[in-house]
């Protein structure tokens, strides 16, 4: 897997580790981004990872950017030997599915739809193959997913669904993009899932919505005081779908400050995953739940 460099200025080199989003290009763009902090290369002042590519600014006056080029192929080389494992943590994200906010919002937007006679779950189901609402339900909350980046929207995480390629859903963005979102919908966009950690624009699939918060600048809720951002790439999210009752729960939790994720730390290992994908994911569903 050859990266392609290209420069942005004099300040900016941009990596492509892969065309196509995959674990393993997600794992390179890791080692190297982790590299690149850990060697503290002097006039680095900021590193952007991404789904299967990356950004590095560097002040031009500290190191040139054939030095910085330089560099960057020399970690390649290492991140290419790396270990594919990672020391991270499953977490258990409650989603209401098919609920009335997001079907209120996608309602006002059929115009923009490709199907403006179905609903983003209903539609979502039918391209994929899936017998209805409850079938989409089970693939979509059945498997592990991984989060490859955090951004776009501030602590906004990009999803990648931990099955083999032909098993994963797939669903096009809208025609033309809403102008409305609401907070915490979990959203789909050709083979990425996400969060909208806040209201706005947007132009996902609605399939739910989270009560668990995953942003808050103000650091009021309990679990973000310490970093405003919940997600960091690498975690590996685990939905339960639940329902009205226990929405309504989970929320008034969260603003008693009685909630707290439900998570573990686990080594995830690409190899073993590779060799035995349901079982490994099984494995994983195991040590969320202390097994």
């Amino acid at each position: 897997m050859s990266s392609r460099y290209s420069f942005g200025g004099d300040e900016h080199i941009f990596v492509e580790v892969s065309e196509e989003m995959s674990l393993e290009a997600f794992f390179k763009t890791l080692s190297m981004t982790n590299a690149v902090r850990d060697s503290k290369i002097k006039g680095v002042t900021e590193i952007c990872p991404a789904n299967a590519s990356f950004q590095i600014k560097f002040d031009p006056d500290v190191i040139s950017p054939d030095d910085m080029l330089r560099e960057l192929k020399r970690l390649e080389q290492n991140a290419e030997k790396a270990d594919h494992s990672l020391k991270t943590r499953i977490i258990e994200i409650p989603v209401f599915y098919n609920d009335p906010w997001t079907h209120e919002t996608l309602m006002r937007f059929r115009e923009r739809h490709q199907d403006p006679k179905s609903t983003d779950i209903e539609y979502a189901a039918r391209i994929n193959n899936l017998s209805g609402i409850d079938g989409f339900i089970k693939a979509h909350s059945g498997s592990p997913w991984f989060v490859s980046m955090v951004g776009f929207v501030a602590g906004l995480p990009f999803l990648y669904q931990m099955v083999d390629r032909k098993r994963q859903i797939e669903v096009p963005k809208y025609l033309r993009p809403r102008t409305d979102t609401p907070k915490l919908t979990v959203g789909h966009g050709g083979c990425f899932g996400c969060i909208y950690s806040v209201r706005g624009a947007g132009g996902y699939q609605m399939f739910g919505i989270t009560p668990m918060p995953i942003y808050d600048p103000k650091q009021e809720i309990k679990y973000l005081r310490d970093f405003m951002v919940f997600f960091r790439p690498g975690d590996i999210v685990k939905w339960k779908p639940i329902d009205r009752v226990a929405y309504d729960a989970t929320v008034a939790d969260v603003e008693a400050g009685k909630f707290a994720p439900r998570m573990r730390d686990v080594t995830f290992s690409l190899d073993e995953f590779h060799k035995d994908i349901d079982g490994y994911n099984h494995k994983l569903e195991g040590a969320l739940n202390g097994n």
